[in-house]
């Protein structure tokens, strides 16, 4: 039995658990069982250091003095030689420092999608929807892109051809492939292409200003004033606690044709971008859509193969991409599992 430190390190709220191995099986998902865990708000402690230690301290004491073989934790920032200043806190954290102070073999600092990238190697087949079986080559890369307040990417690449513990043979990189530009393709995407320059003061539209959250309220923006500003009803749901998720649900109710146009537009970009790092990875080892964005809408993104369409939709080398698996993660929890699933293979 391997028990590893884990954790989900955000701006507003942390994650730690203490996880169980319980098996581990030649390409089978890694099975892991949560010992302990607790979820802190992140901006009550000055470092994490002291959080890491109050959390073991209540652990210990739940569960005795377990051995724990090493941890992982995955941030949301830029990760150098172990190394990480969050961006939205006045931490710094060093891995090697981390470790000696915890008393840990090891402790392991990944960007937060990077762990997303590991998490699709802890999770079962049914944690994940197949909008396209292609044909799987588990001796190619594998991709992962996933839209929540931005948009990530991750991919990982074979680093060997036999296969051992699932994951063990893939070398899992972070990318800031949503930053690249916006490619709109019809009148009305250069229209909102513009209108974002324009409102938001930009030279350049990134992708991930239309394909995240956020872009999805930026949509539905553009669409009330530039399109049905004389609806009585356009920007009903900006008040919202929760507006874009307000927008998606009266989308799939069907039942306002704002917030159904704003999601056609959305699924549309969202698709020709998962396209579009399907082009550059030639991920025949699957390509994954992670992010809470996407399991919320599963129903939008598989209407009518909207998704699928947009993806494929790739000109002279539209075919290239028929033989890509895809899948949507449903599991909300995949980046904690992915900083458990890490430390396992970093033993």
């Amino acid at each position: 039995m391997t028990v590893v430190f884990a954790g989900d390190i955000g701006g507003t709220k942390t994650i730690l658990r203490l996880v169980r191995v319980e098996t581990v099986v030649p390409n089978a998902p890694i099975a892991l069982e949560t010992l302990h865990e607790t979820t802190y708000s992140s901006q009550d402690y000055p470092d994490f250091t002291p959080m890491a230690q109050q959390f073991l301290a209540s652990a210990c004491s739940a569960l005795g003095m377990p051995t724990i073989a090493g941890g992982c934790l995955g941030i949301a920032g830029p990760v150098v030689a172990n190394r990480v200043e969050l961006t939205n806190l006045s931490w710094m954290i060093d891995g090697h420092q981390l470790a000696h102070d915890l008393h840990l073999p090891f402790m392991t600092l990944i960007n937060d999608f990077a762990a997303v990238g590991y998490g699709i190697f802890g999770l079962p087949s049914s944690a994940f929807k197949t909008l396209q079986t292609g044909q799987i080559d588990r001796t190619k890369p594998i991709a992962v892109l996933g839209a929540g307040t931005g948009l990530g990417e991750c991919f990982l690449m074979p680093t060997q051809t036999t296969m051992g513990t699932a994951g063990s043979n893939y070398a899992v990189g972070a990318s800031e492939g949503g930053h690249v530009e916006y490619a709109p393709t019809t009148p009305l995407e250069f229209e909102l292409a513009d209108y974002i320059r324009t409102t938001a003061q930009v030279d350049r539209v990134s992708l991930e200003r239309v394909v995240s959250g956020s872009g999805i309220l930026t949509i539905y923006q553009f669409l009330c004033d530039c399109k049905f500003a004389n609806d009585p009803v356009a920007g009903r749901y900006l008040d919202s606690t929760t507006p874009a998720a307000a927008v998606s649900q009266a989308a799939i109710a069907g039942d306002d044709p704002i917030a159904v146009q704003t999601m056609e537009l959305f699924v549309d970009a969202y698709g020709r971008a998962a396209g579009d790092l399907a082009l550059h990875l030639l991920p025949y080892g699957g390509l994954y859509i992670a992010g809470g964005v996407a399991a919320k809408n599963l129903p939008l993104l598989e209407a009518g193969d909207r998704f699928l369409k947009s993806f494929r939709q790739k000109g002279r080398v539209s075919s290239v991409l028929d033989a890509v698996p895809l899948h949507v993660v449903l599991d909300a929890d995949v980046g904690a599992i992915g900083s458990a699933v890490c430390a396992v293979l970093s033993r």
